[in-house]
């Protein structure tokens, strides 16, 4: 009883440790108006966040409407002084590009993230985007603590990748890609894609919603969880394993998983999720 007690002080004391470490915060609001060139053909909008949620909502507009909140947590007003230099949001607007990127000491050369600890630097700096776009666009996102990333009523293509939360995608009529590392992934299509799609997570649940009628051929994927279909399917033979040349050599990379078929086949979507379950599930709304 005694060593319980004496472990419960000692947490106790490392949590206020931590409390305090982290105690001076400062709050700043972003809000921004930005066009693509109405010449541009193809249009790109790239959100690429380190700390913070990302939710973003289609509309018929030309606009961009930006509002971010920025957050800086700090162990010191010195330390808020620093992350006020050190770390920025670099907005890039080009002809047919636009790119929000959170820039700061733990980005490397080649944009990856290798970020050491809020103790490392004394603080921790987070951006919450709240986006309106143009539809018909094409959208990456990517996040990678203490946020989700939302998407509604979009129709274009998109590239979407959290690590440590989850993606909720709803009213969607296009086609892309779709991981959560550590998180569940919940998607439901206005309209059914025609073209190849990949939705993943490694730690977590998918729940994809189609409409009737549907047709499509799945790639289903899971290691340590089970497959569940609103929909009738029919089992179709494996994917021929295609060579890749490395050193003059073929070499033959299996992967596991099995293939179906709905309706009269269609577009390939890929639902992958290694250790949660796949749910297939019908529109109803």
């Amino acid at each position: 009883m005694r060593s319980i007690l004496i472990l419960l002080v000692i947490q106790f004391a490392l949590s206020m440790a931590v409390a305090e470490e982290k105690n001076l915060v400062e709050k700043e609001t972003i809000q921004r108006t930005l066009f693509f060139d109405a010449a541009a053909i193809e249009k790109r909008l790239i959100v690429d966040n380190v700390f913070g949620s990302i939710h973003v909502k289609g509309h018929r507009d030309a606009a961009i409407e930006l509002k971010a909140q920025k957050t800086i947590s700090a162990r010191s007003s010195e330390k808020i002084e620093l992350a006020k230099k050190e770390v920025q949001l670099d907005i890039t607007n080009t002809t047919s590009q636009i790119e929000l990127y959170v820039n700061g000491p733990f980005r490397k050369r080649d944009g990856s993230v290798n970020y050491r600890g809020w103790r490392f630097y004394g603080y921790q700096v987070s951006y919450d985007f709240e986006l309106t776009v143009p539809n018909e666009i094409a959208l990456v996102l990517k996040t990678i603590n203490e946020g989700q990333i939302t998407v509604r009523q979009f129709q274009g293509i998109y590239d979407v990748e959290n690590i440590n939360g989850g993606i909720e995608m709803q009213d969607i009529n296009g086609a892309g890609r779709i991981y959560a590392l550590n998180d569940d992934v919940a998607v439901v299509f206005q309209k059914n894609p025609e073209s190849e799609c990949y939705i993943g997570t490694l730690n977590g649940e998918l729940r994809v919603y189609f409409n009737k009628p549907l047709a499509a051929d799945f790639w289903l994927k899971t290691f340590n969880g089970e497959v569940y279909s609103d929909f009738q399917v029919i089992q179709l033979p494996k994917k021929q394993v295609v060579p890749v040349k490395r050193d003059g050599k073929n070499i033959y990379k299996s992967e596991k998983g099995f293939c179906v078929r709905c309706g009269q086949g269609g577009p390939e979507i890929t639902l992958d999720a290694f250790n949660g379950d796949i749910h297939i599930l019908e529109n109803k709304n």
